[in-house]
C-alpha cells in the first residue's frame, strides 16, 4: 500500500510505516503523476481532489485533515469507488477561541459594547461560539435550517441581520448541492438588512461571503477565510473596514491539528481493515503566539505582505 501525505500535516510520522510506503509531499507536488500509484491520500484544502488529480490513479481512499471538504469532488469519488472522510469538529475550539479574540479586540477598537451575536451555522463550531458568547453576556441568535431540531431556537436570517455581530460557521455549498446553499449567503441583499455598524466575521469558508459586496457595504469585518485563496482580495484586505485579517488559520491550534491527524489515521486504519489503533505522537506544548493581541499581530503580518498569504500560512506556528 502507498500513502501520499501533505507534508504540512503534523503528528503522522511513523504512524503507517508498518504496513505502507509513505510519501510526504508539499501540496503543490501532489499531482496526478505523484498519486497515480497511490492507494490513499491524506490532504488539506490546498489539494483539489477531482478528476484532474485522480483519473487513471489507483487511489481508493482520501482523508482530509480539515472540517471542510469542498476541495473533494464527492460526486466523482462516489462514481469511481473512492471513499473519503473529513474531520468534523477537530478544530472547533480553536475557531471559537479565534472568534472570542476577535470580539474582544474589535469591541475595544470600535469602542462598542456588543449586545447581540448572530451565529449562522450551529454545528461543532457554532455551538461552542454560542456557549462562549453567552458566557460573555451576549444574547445569541442562531440560524441553521439543517439543524433546526438540534436543541436550539432557530431564527430567520432577517433576525440574525439585526445583531451587533454576525459570525459565519457553515460549510460551503452551492445551488444543487444542498437544500440551503451557503455560497454568497452573506451577499449585498443580506448586508443591506444589517445594521451599518454590524461586525461581520467569516471564519467558515471563503465563498460564504461575497467579498465585493462586503467591500461596498463598508461594514466592519474580520476575515480569516477568503475567496480565491491564496490569491486574496487586496481591496478587502486593505480596506479600512477590515479590522482584522488572517491567512486561514482560525482553526490552526496544536490541539486541533493533533485531533485532525488522529481522526485521519483512525479512518485509514479502518479503511485498510487494521484492527489495531494508530499510535499518534503525543501532542506536546504549543509553540505559537497566543498571548494578548495575537490576532492583531497576525493581521499586521498579512496586511503588510498580502502576496505572502501562503508562505505565512505554511509557516504559522501552532498556538
Amino acid at each position: 500500500m502507498k500513502i501520499v501525505i501533505d507534508r504540512y500535516i503534523p503528528f503522522l510520522e511513523g504512524v503507517f510505516d508498518a504496513f505502507a510506503e509513505v510519501v510526504r509531499l508539499a501540496p503543490e507536488a501532489i499531482t496526478a503523476a505523484a498519486v497515480r500509484d497511490a492507494d490513499v491520500l491524506i490532504v488539506r484544502t490546498r489539494t483539489r481532489c477531482d478528476a484532474a488529480l485522480l483519473e487513471g490513479s489507483r487511489v481508493r481512499f482520501i482523508a482530509t485533515a480539515t472540517i471542510g471538504y469542498d476541495h473533494i469532488d464527492t460526486d466523482y469519488c462516489r462514481s469511481h469507488g473512492i471513499g473519503w472522510t473529513a474531520c468534523p469538529g477537530c478544530n472547533a475550539q480553536a475557531v471559537c477561541d479565534y472568534v472570542e479574540e476577535a470580539l474582544r479586540w474589535c469591541g475595544d477598537a470600535m469602542q462598542a459594547k456588543f449586545r447581540t451575536v448572530g451565529i449562522v451555522g450551529v454545528g461543532h463550531v457554532g455551538k461552542l461560539v454560542a456557549a462562549m458568547a453567552e458566557r460573555n453576556g451576549l444574547q445569541v441568535v442562531c440560524h441553521d435550517p439543517l439543524r433546526r431540531d438540534a436543541g436550539f431556537v432557530h431564527s430567520a436570517l432577517e433576525e440574525v441581520a439585526q445583531c451587533d455581530v454576525i459570525t459565519f460557521h457553515t460549510p460551503l455549498t452551492r445551488q444543487g448541492e444542498s437544500e440551503y446553499p451557503t455560497y454568497h449567503l452573506c451577499d449585498a441583499d443580506f448586508l443591506s438588512r444589517c445594521k451599518p455598524e454590524a461586525l461581520i466575521i467569516n471564519a467558515a469558508r471563503g465563498g460564504v461571503v461575497d467579498e465585493a459586496a462586503l467591500v461596498r457595504s463598508l461594514h466592519p469585518c474580520v476575515i480569516d477565510c477568503w475567496e480565491g485563496e491564496p490569491k486574496i482580495s487586496t481591496e478587502l484586505l486593505l480596506s479600512s473596514n477590515t479590522l482584522l485579517a488572517s491567512y486561514h488559520i482560525a482553526g490552526y491550534s496544536a490541539r486541533g491539528k493533533w485531533n485532525a491527524s488522529r481522526m485521519c489515521a483512525q479512518a485509514v486504519y479502518q479503511w485498510a481493515g487494521i484492527t489495531a489503533s494508530p499510535s499518534i505522537p503525543p501532542l506536546g506544548l504549543p509553540q505559537g503566539d497566543s498571548g494578548e493581541g495575537w490576532l492583531q499581530r497576525v493581521s499586521d503580518q498579512l496586511k503588510s505582505n498580502p502576496a505572502g498569504f501562503e508562505m505565512l500560512r505554511k509557516n504559522y506556528s501552532l498556538r
